[in-house]
């Protein structure tokens, strides 16, 4: 039988002290050599900033109408302009910016956190449970996520917390088989070794000595998927299976302008781009935080 007298565990929490020192250091990183990283943080935040205050910048209702202004060009009384109903377009912009962000934020965070546990369920529980959680994500990853979204919107029926469903059970599957990999080398380290051969619960070694290792993959992922969530919820509201009228959404805005792209292109062109400019705002700040993140790219 072997001897372990010299191996110890870590303190409890001494794992979580250093990874949240390595993390600050690395938020320190980027804010030093990846400029785009934090202009796209800064911009990020002003959207946000733009969502929560938007009834104090404007002082129209994103539903109200003035029929007489309707298909008005951008000007001091409308600095976007006006759509098909006279209503205000800077004010739509500012309150369909709540619900891009929310879709792209609350959907990838839940299946941020149900992935991250199905990871690490799989890669530490054994052969049966990593083989019946990983066909099932298979199954998941078969389908087209954008059609299968579709399906389940038309299951649903539209609105944002269908949204928030239907995005959230079709991105899972690609953060558990990351989360997984990450654990299948975790558990072969030394200190997961002495943690369970010191009688550390199963449950406690995931989530207090695994997870917290996983922490910056989940957290790059976060950042990166978060536009793909986006993208998501504007193609299905520009499908009509989203955001129904009279709320406000981005992708909703870019459908009913189409049908004025060529006299009124305005109503379609400043949603659009600011679909854009959000979703390359996301990605540079997930591209930057993977590179201060990642141990070879550090190193490099």
């Amino acid at each position: 039988m072997k001897k372990h007298e010299n191996v110890s565990v870590p303190p409890s929490g001494m794992e979580d002290v250093g990874e949240a020192e390595t993390f600050m250091d690395a938020l320190g990183r980027m804010c030093r050599e990846n400029k785009l990283a934090m202009v796209s943080a800064i911009v990020i935040a002003l959207f946000a900033l733009a969502a929560v205050c938007a009834p104090l910048l404007t002082k129209y209702g994103y539903e109200e109408q003035d029929l007489l202004s309707r298909l008005s060009a951008p000007s001091a009384a409308h600095i976007f302009g006006t759509d098909e109903a006279g209503r205000d377009i800077f004010t739509r912009m500012l309150y369909g910016s709540r619900v891009s962000l929310l879709v792209g934020v609350v959907p990838t965070a839940v299946s941020m956190l149900a992935g991250a546990l199905l990871g690490i369920l799989a890669g530490y529980s054994g052969k049966r449970t990593d083989a019946v959680i990983m066909r099932l994500a298979d199954i998941m990853l078969a389908f087209p996520s954008m059609l299968l979204a579709m399906v389940i919107m038309y299951t649903l029926g539209d609105g944002i917390i269908n949204i928030f469903i239907a995005l959230s059970l079709v991105n899972w599957a690609g953060v558990a088989r990351i989360v997984r990999a990450e654990t299948l080398k975790l558990k072969e380290t030394e200190y997961i070794e002495a943690a369970r051969v010191s009688g550390v619960s199963r449950g406690k070694i995931m989530l207090r000595h695994i997870l917290p290792n996983c922490v910056p993959d989940i957290i790059v992922l976060f950042t990166l998927n978060i536009p793909s969530a986006i993208l998501a919820e504007s193609s299905l509201s520009f499908l009509g299976l989203g955001i129904q009228a009279p709320q406000a959404s981005w992708g909703l805005m870019v459908n009913v302008g189409r049908q004025y792209l060529y006299t009124q292109p305005w109503m379609s062109l400043i949603p659009g781009c600011a679909i854009m400019i959000v979703v390359l705002a996301f990605n540079f700040l997930g591209d930057g935080l993977r590179d201060v993140l990642d141990p070879h790219l550090k190193n490099q």
